[in-house]
Protein backbone atom coordinates (compact mmCIF):
# COMPACT_ATOMS: atom_id res chain seq x y z
CA UNK A 1 0.00 0.00 0.00
CA UNK A 2 1.35 3.53 -1.06
CA UNK A 3 1.25 6.30 1.88
CA UNK A 4 -0.05 9.70 0.38
CA UNK A 5 1.16 12.69 2.10
CA UNK A 6 0.13 16.48 1.28
CA UNK A 7 3.62 17.21 0.24
CA UNK A 8 6.10 16.43 -1.76
CA UNK A 9 8.45 16.89 1.15
CA UNK A 10 8.16 14.63 4.30
CA UNK A 11 8.90 16.62 7.02
CA UNK A 12 11.78 15.13 9.22
CA UNK A 13 11.07 15.28 13.05
CA UNK A 14 13.74 17.26 14.92
CA UNK A 15 15.00 15.19 18.27
CA UNK A 16 17.14 17.44 20.71
CA UNK A 17 18.35 14.49 23.49
CA UNK A 18 18.80 16.54 26.98
CA UNK A 19 21.87 15.73 28.26
CA UNK A 20 21.45 13.20 31.79
CA UNK A 21 21.84 16.03 34.78
CA UNK A 22 22.29 13.10 37.15
CA UNK A 23 25.71 12.46 35.38
CA UNK A 24 26.66 16.09 35.38
CA UNK A 25 28.20 18.31 38.05
CA UNK A 26 26.17 21.16 39.82
CA UNK A 27 27.64 24.58 40.08
CA UNK A 28 25.29 26.61 42.68
CA UNK A 29 25.58 30.20 41.52
CA UNK A 30 22.87 31.09 43.91
CA UNK A 31 20.04 30.22 45.95
CA UNK A 32 17.99 30.12 42.21
CA UNK A 33 20.41 29.66 39.99
CA UNK A 34 22.61 26.20 39.09
CA UNK A 35 24.53 25.42 35.76
CA UNK A 36 25.40 21.70 35.01
CA UNK A 37 28.87 21.04 33.84
CA UNK A 38 31.39 17.76 32.70
CA UNK A 39 32.68 16.13 35.33
CA UNK A 40 36.07 16.55 35.81
CA UNK A 41 35.78 20.49 34.48
CA UNK A 42 36.81 23.58 36.92
CA UNK A 43 34.01 24.60 38.21
CA UNK A 44 35.96 27.93 38.99
CA UNK A 45 36.42 28.67 35.62
CA UNK A 46 32.75 27.53 34.90
CA UNK A 47 30.96 30.15 36.97
CA UNK A 48 33.68 33.19 36.04
CA UNK A 49 32.71 32.20 32.21
CA UNK A 50 28.81 32.27 33.64
CA UNK A 51 29.02 35.87 35.26
CA UNK A 52 31.04 36.77 32.11
CA UNK A 53 28.85 36.19 29.80
CA UNK A 54 25.95 37.88 32.10
CA UNK A 55 27.88 40.70 31.94
CA UNK A 56 28.15 40.70 28.50
CA UNK A 57 24.16 41.04 28.09
CA UNK A 58 24.38 44.19 30.57
CA UNK A 59 22.36 42.02 33.80
CA UNK A 60 24.02 42.78 36.88
CA UNK A 61 24.60 39.68 39.11
CA UNK A 62 24.22 40.36 42.95
CA UNK A 63 25.06 37.74 44.87
CA UNK A 64 22.56 36.72 47.89
CA UNK A 65 23.27 34.79 50.83
CA UNK A 66 22.43 31.16 50.32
Amino acid sequence: MIKKTNSIYDKKQFVFKSPDLSKMQEIVIDARTRIYIVPGADPVKARDRYLARLEARGKVFIPTKS
